[in-house]
């Protein structure tokens, strides 16, 4: 191996990397399968690709080539060199859009092709719902389909040009009539032209084999359309000429609702006659909530095109009458339709979770039958799961008879393994008795090509390793694929992980309490690998910001898995590689509702990094900001706010402190307020009034509406008092008497435990957490806590997750929780009749991550829409996300993530717009990198209650 590193690091221009990270980060894709690799190139061209094969041929070293690694039949992991192709050559070359082609390198993501296309009113045809981050070279080696397949085909139907080198270093450039064709390939088709004419099934989306077919003369010698499919295993693509097709100006979206699948299974051919663009079907079990479908307990997503939006409605209304449904919906409004479509999309990362939040699998995730025998075909699909006494829900291409699925294998155990070994094999052979094929999108890989002599026979398999023979003679090219394959069965990636529980802190109520299940979640679909925010969602801005893999949710939870499993990452809780990897994890909870299988990387983060330090000494920083209330507490309680902000203005001083606390030297540090925020309240109710008394607190006069009691956040209560202010100017004026949480008028300290939980001090903060409840006495003692209001979005997000996470044995941790609301939620659910002053204004900023992922922000949005602040906030994360931002070597990861969404629309909006920000550190960074002062939500109603009263 060091032989090999030193030979590729001497020839190569990209990055060759044989380190323990490199290596972990691709032992799997999407699948059920891990491989452990030798190393990772990135190339930067052709030439690159062409050392790298040298040098591993010259060492009998398999060569497997990588896209987005989003292959769910274990294609992109291998045991040799992966050519990982996204990190240089994924440039879209050219585009012409005369002659409606595309020159593109492999490591292009989707995506990116269809936004240089859009503007000419083109588009690449098949589209896969990983489209935001799988690559055209992943797409070709899979030929991959997608949801508009029944209207522009697969990937191959959509290629023209294929320019590839063979494991031997030959360059061809693949094309019809035999272009490009290797030696031996053209006698060896010539030869068993009776068999080729024969031997395939005559179905839209059959992509198990290798398309010999296509090599006929009345096909058109197609050798490059050939190639599609072939799952890296006889040459590496370097450049592909693809064509587009003309997009619809307009586009409606049907959704129709049937009683089950099989109702919907049984519509969906009948549909095809009037040209859709789409026929795809899911069931709702699949979706975490039905309130925007129509009623039903399954749905097509019929979607039509038309050169207005009153032609494609037309058409979508002609589907409607067409279709015998429970209920439909005809969905004009493309925001609409995109949020229709990520349901969808969403699902093959929604579906590994069973309803009752039992683990499901792939491995037979895109079988595909002939469309009028989709609905026979899944009652069959149906019995044979309750013979085996297993559980899965059908979706997917309805329309082109190819169902995805993910099924509740047990693959832990020596048991459920054989179990999933038999099931394996009488489904092939139902899937055959339908005259269908084994692999309709995703391809064969590991999880299939065992199987394809029950499709093929043995006479066509053996010709399919002939093909391959003649391709790489020297079998270097991700072998174990699609021929001579190894069994279904083996190097799953379960395998490795401890079969007993690890000893956590965090309670994992979700994955049962198990550390190893919580890693499990990550199935690899890689939406956090987005380039791009979509929406209002957040995941992964350290991967946006880096653009590396060790960088995003994915990635993270590769390096997890290999520190349980313990072959690669061998110094368990110590590692570094791990501890790296997670260091740019900004903790900002987006993946904890955005990746479709709820993975929690802050959650994982805080754990790793509480055992990486026990009994060690930690990084200055986790001192200096981790214990940021205990400091806060002792400034405020010796008065010493003004010395604090006198010696941080002095920039010797402030320097030295920022070295000390680990600070970076860019950030300035925040001033202290003069009066912490429940001293300034209990003096301004002390001299508004002497009426109505509780608990030694005079209050002005009695609520109309009952009390809500105010948490004196950190935040709030030491840097940013103004907010709790108008906090409580807004509450009174709804009709709500404020009380603060007592412990806090007691001079008793309450704390949710962030800091210490985003640092990973994870005994510090239970021990917090247990001395505010001891504090707070009987607002959690007994059942029906009172409503608490949490201004700081990640304070209340702290006590609704990580308290009842970290207390899971503690029955005030869950009261307390549940009792938790924003200033939002208690406006909208405390005086629902209450009507906010007009502000009538544009607003602009960024909804806090926090509340993103954790706490929504539905009343946010009518509170905001009431008070007339129009405009929609941006998506993303403001980059400081807490103690991140302020933390040596952070400076540029995330100033990066506040230019990706929240600066540019701050510098872009009109004057008069409301720079809206409900959390400390996004205020805190527009302050710092843009000199604007955002505001919270409460405090811009409490100016317009002012402005009113004038």
């Amino acid at each position: 191996m060091a032989d090999l590193e030193a030979e590729l690091t001497r020839t190569v221009r990209g990055e060759v990397g044989f380190d323990v990270t490199s290596r972990a980060l691709t032992t799997m894709d999407a699948s059920n399968y891990r491989r452990v690799p030798l190393g990772v190139v990135a190339p930067r061209d052709a030439d690159d690709v062409a050392a790298t094969l040298a040098a591993c041929r010259a060492h009998g070293v398999p060569v497997v080539a990588r896209g987005g690694g989003t292959s769910i039949a274990g294609q992109a992991t291998g045991t040799g060199v992966v050519l990982d192709f996204t990190r240089h050559m994924n440039r879209l070359l050219s585009l012409d859009p005369a002659s409606r082609t595309a020159v593109v390198q492999p490591g292009l993501v989707l995506d990116r092709l269809q936004q240089a296309a859009a503007p000419h009113r083109l588009r690449f045809g098949p589209d896969p719902s990983t489209h935001s981050r799988c690559t055209l070279g992943g797409m070709i080696g899979n030929n991959s389909c997608g949801s508009h397949s029944v209207a522009w085909g697969t990937t191959a139907d959509n290629v023209s040009e294929l320019s590839v080198l063979t494991a031997r270093g030959d360059s061809l450039r693949l094309g019809q009539d035999w272009a490009g064709t290797p030696s031996g390939l053209r006698p060896l088709v010539e030869g068993e032209l009776a068999r080729l004419r024969t031997g395939f099934p005559d179905l839209p989306r059959r992509i198990s084999g290798y398309a010999l077919d296509a090599l006929l003369p009345e096909k058109g010698a197609d050798v490059a359309r050939s190639f599609c499919g072939s799952e890296g295993t006889l040459g590496i693509l370097t450049e592909a000429v693809v064509r587009l097709v003309e997009a619809p100006r307009a586009r409606a979206l049907a959704v129709l609702a049937y009683a089950d699948e099989s109702a919907a299974a049984e519509a969906a051919a009948g549909l095809l006659v009037h040209g859709p663009l789409t026929v795809e079907g899911m069931a709702a079990d699949l979706v975490r909530s039905t309130a925007d479908l129509p009623r039903g307990g399954a749905w097509l997503f019929v979607e039509t095109g038309g050169d207005t939006a009153a032609e494609a409605h037309a058409r979508a209304e002609t589907v409607v009458r067409a279709a015998d449904v429970v209920d439909s919906l005809v969905v004009t409004d493309p925001a609409a339709q995109r949020a229709l479509w990520r349901i969808r999309e969403d699902a093959s990362g929604t579906a590994t979770r069973m309803p009752d939040g039992s683990e499901a699998w792939p491995g037979w995730e895109d079988c595909a039958v002939p469309p009028a025998q989709l609905g026979a075909y899944l009652r069959d699909f149906r019995a044979l799961l309750g013979t085996y006494d297993l559980r899965g829900t059908p979706y997917g291409h309805f329309g082109d008879g190819c169902i995805h699925v993910r099924i509740d294998f047990d693959l832990l155990t020596q048991p459920g393994v054989a179990r999933f070994r038999r099931f394996s094999e009488d489904l092939a052979d139902l899937v055959v008795a339908h005259g269908g094929s084994l692999s309709g999108e995703h391809g064969d890989g590991q999880a299939r090509a065992e199987l394809l002599p029950k499709m093929y026979g043995d006479a066509m398999v053996t010709l399919f390793e002939r093909a391959k023979g003649v391709w790489d003679p020297d079998d270097l090219l991700n072998p174990g694929m699609l021929v001579r394959p190894a069994p279904l069965d083996t190097n799953l990636r379960f395998a490795v992980l401890p079969r007993e529980p690890v000893d956590v802190v965090f309670g994992y109520p979700s994955d049962g309490g198990d550390f190893s299940a919580a890693v499990r979640r990550c199935v690899g679909v890689a939406k956090c690998r987005t380039t791009e925010v979509s929406g209002p969602s957040v995941m992964c801005p350290s991967f946006r910001a880096t653009g590396e893999e060790a960088h995003s949710t994915r990635g993270r939870a590769r390096l997890l898995h290999e520190m349980l499993a313990g072959e690669l990452v061998t110094d368990g809780w110590r590692s570094t590689e791990v501890r790296d990897a997670l260091d740019l994890c900004l903790s900002c909870k987006g993946c904890r509702t955005d990746c479709p299988v709820g993975v929690d990387m802050a959650t994982y983060k805080a754990e790793f990094l509480h055992h990486h330090y026990e009994g060690r000494r930690r990084p200055a920083s986790h001192y200096a900001m981790g214990w940021l209330p205990r400091w806060l507490r002792l400034v405020a309680r010796t008065r010493s706010a003004w010395l604090v902000n006198s010696l941080a203005a002095v920039g010797p001083l402030a320097w030295l402190a920022k070295r000390l606390g680990g600070i970076s030297g860019e950030r300035e540090i925040p001033r202290v307020a003069g009066v912490p925020f429940t001293r300034a309240w209990r003096r301004k109710v002390m001299a508004e009034s002497r009426r109505n008394t509780h608990d030694g607190v005079e209050y002005v006069e009695t609520p109309s509406r009952g009390h809500a009691y105010l948490w004196p956040d950190t935040f709030t209560e030491h840097l940013s008092p103004s907010v709790g202010h108008a906090a409580v100017r807004v509450l009174e004026a709804a009709g709500l008497g404020v009380l603060p949480v007592l412990p806090a008028m007691a001079g008793k300290p309450v704390c949710c435990g962030l800091t210490y939980v985003s640092t990973g001090q994870l005994d510090r903060a239970r021990e917090v957490m247990r001395t505010t409840l001891d504090g707070m006495g009987v607002l959690v003692d007994g059942e029906g806590a009172p409503p608490v209001v949490v201004l700081e979005p990640s304070c209340a997000a702290a006590l609704r997750t990580d308290l009842p996470e970290l207390l899971p044995d503690d029955p005030r941790a869950a009261r307390l929780a549940a009792s938790v609301l924003t200033f939002a939620e208690a406006l909208e659910r405390l005086a629902p009749d209450w009507t906010p002053p007009r502000v009538d204004r544009p607003a602009v900023g960024q909804t806090h991550c926090h509340q993103h992922a954790v706490l929504g922000d539905t009343a946010d949005r009518r509170l905001r829409a009431a008070a007339g602040l129009t405009g929609e906030l941006v998506g993303g994360c403001c980059g400081l996300a807490g103690n991140f931002g302020f933390e040596n070597d952070h400076y540029e990861v995330s100033v990066k993530c506040a230019e990706e969404q929240l600066l540019p629309a701050v510098r872009e909006a009109r004057d008069g717009t409301v720079v809206l920000a409900d959390g400390f550190s996004c205020r805190t960074q527009l302050e710092q990198l843009a000199g604007v002062r955002g505001r919270h939500l409460a405090e811009v109603l409490a100016e317009a209650l002012e402005a009113e009263a004038q």
